[in-house]
């Protein structure tokens, strides 16, 4: 009796809010009308009939979550957690134990601990397990065990945490943790000036602006701006590091949408510090987003040489939109273009194969456009540099390696093996014989798709009960890709240790001390140091 006359007094008002909208969305309004109350009532008959009792919280929240993921892995929504969450991410402040810390397989592992903020005065090392926060046992915990480690300044939190199999305890000072847009900048011999951007946070622009001004200020004729492993970030502040070294006025990026509120073109609002200073970024695979914006706009405008390997390829645009109770959604509003009119996107989530996994678009498909001065360019998604360079390339092997811990898990065992090691480690052959027999021990899975496709058949076949009439056959194909993978290492090793090395000199020496090893030794700063000393070559690429 009562819905009735809500029905009638509810979608005509906010209907008539979308009169000017068109036709079109007005049909879609009633049709996401009809679909609401058919949800609506789908959540009450399941929480009022289900067998057991269920949380309508949590229902509800994987419900949408997973509506969401249907559509790319962008539009998510936020519950009153997660919009903490976003904010820290976005203004790089908040209270808590300065360390990178994951959860996997249930356990809550330290990755890594920042350099004089709570976790490392504490002791906390990269590999930690913490078991224990305050009187809370993490095994019997289910929630976002991060967020017991979130409070106001100076609270004190017990940990109870595993090392090495033996259980340790220890108190954590919760502080103001700064995360920095930009870790690290330094000279490069006499006249070039390195910078990190790691993120795009609302201290980019202003934290590279200093690094440039002070590098310069220490006699600075070049710049390398590394993003490489930049996830990207705040639009704005990509904007703004690009208007450090070009005019005032110049298109950076535009975006476009079926929303014509949401195509706009963004350009720069401020002098520039430095119009002439030759300049290359560093990008790699994990550069995205924003970095890609950056890099794809200086190329576009000939303001700066493209060195590394190709782009992420993320173009889509989201916003952050509230809802309820705290809540939000941030929903892909758009695309991003770069100023010669390239698209940035690689995968087409509006067309996805047999497997439900979004389309690469073809090499055969991409698009030439045209720089400021007239170089050629192409699109395909990502940002293609201008100098492609091996060395920034990873191979799959290795992205498993780093992706499933293998290497993180064999640093935390040598780490200890070696706790006074100092210096620069010297990965050996006997050490890269040491990680694949860790691998082989520790069952290490590496995820490969041949991997997941073999043991998904084999699961079907268990469902059917036919396993056993293939289980020789599946054996032999298990065994033939373990040789594989074996093989892969071996062709891989150079790459593997490497790998192995970058993250124990965390380990060892913080985050600081790989960027210092870096300036010295990295193939990619070393091949960008010398090109921006070869002033012939440098121009001659801009003017290709």
């Amino acid at each position: 009796m009562l819905k009735m006359p809500k029905k009638r007094y509810v979608l005509p008002v906010v209907a008539s809010a979308f009169l000017f909208v068109g036709v079109s969305f007005k049909n879609d309004f009633f049709e996401i009308a009809k679909q609401i109350e058919i949800f609506t009532t789908l959540f009450k008959t399941v929480n009022n009939n289900y067998v057991d009792e269920v949380n309508p919280g949590q229902l509800m929240d994987k419900a949408i979550k997973n509506m969401l993921a249907d559509l790319d892995p962008y539009t998510v929504y936020f519950n009153e957690q997660d919009v903490a969450k976003f904010k820290i991410n976005n203004t790089g402040e908040y209270t808590g134990i300065g360390a990178l810390i994951t959860r996997k397989e249930g356990k809550l592992i330290v990755k890594e601990p920042y350099k004089d903020y709570p976790a490392d005065k504490a002791g906390l090392k990269a590999g930690d397990e913490i078991i224990q926060i305050g009187d809370v046992n993490l095994s019997d915990f289910k929630e976002d065990a991060g967020e017991l480690l979130k409070g106001s300044k100076n609270t004190r939190v017990a940990i109870k945490y595993i090392r090495q199999g033996k259980t340790y305890s220890t108190e954590i000072v919760l502080d103001e943790v700064d995360i920095h847009a930009v870790p690290f900048y330094s000279m490069i011999g006499k006249d070039t000036g390195y910078i990190v951007l790691s993120q795009f946070n609302g201290k980019a622009s202003s934290e590279t602006k200093a690094a440039l001004l002070q590098l310069k200020a220490d006699g600075a004729k070049n710049i390398i701006l590394d993003l490489r492993g930049n996830p990207g970030g705040l639009l704005n502040e990509a904007v703004a590091v690009c208007n450090l070294f070009v005019p005032q006025g110049e298109t950076i990026v535009t975006t476009k949408s079926k929303n014509e509120s949401y195509n706009n073109t963004y350009r720069t609002q401020r002098a520039p510090v430095d119009l002439e200073i030759p300049l290359v970024i560093l990008v790699n695979g994990s550069s995205a987003s924003a970095s890609e914006i950056v890099a794809g706009a200086l190329q576009d405008l000939d303001r700066a040489v493209i060195v590394g390997s190709r782009s992420f390829g993320k173009g889509l645009v989201q916003r952050p939109l509230d809802l309820t109770y705290g809540t939000q959604v941030k929903v892909t509003i758009s695309r991003y273009y770069t100023p010669s009119g390239r698209g940035i996107q690689a995968l087409d989530y509006a067309h996805k194969d047999a497997e439900g996994k979004a389309i690469r678009i073809d090499k055969k498909d991409y698009n030439a456009f045209k720089t400021k001065k007239g170089r050629t360019v192409y699109d395909g998604g990502g940002i293609l540099p201008d100098v492609e360079l091996e060395e920034s390339k990873q191979s799959p092997i290795s992205d498993a390696l780093v992706k499933n811990d293998g290497l993180f898990n064999y640093a935390t065992t040598y780490y200890y093996k070696n706790p006074n090691l100092t210096g620069i480690p010297n990965i050996t052959d006997a050490d890269f014989e040491a990680l694949k027999q860790s691998l082989k021990k520790d069952n290490f899975q590496f995820d490969t798709e041949t991997e997941k496709s073999i043991k998904a058949v084999m699961d079907v076949a268990k469902k059917e009960k036919m396993d056993a009439a293939i289980a020789v056959q599946y054996q032999q194909l298990l065994a033939a890709l373990q040789k594989s993978e074996e093989n892969e290492l071996n062709v891989h090793k150079q790459e593997i240790k490497e790998l192995l090395r970058d993250e124990l000199i965390k380990r060892y020496q913080y985050k600081e001390g790989l960027y210092k090893y870096y300036i010295t030794s990295n193939p990619e700063i070393q091949k960008s140091a010398a090109l921006l000393a070869n002033s012939a070559q440098y121009n001659k690429i801009l003017s290709q």
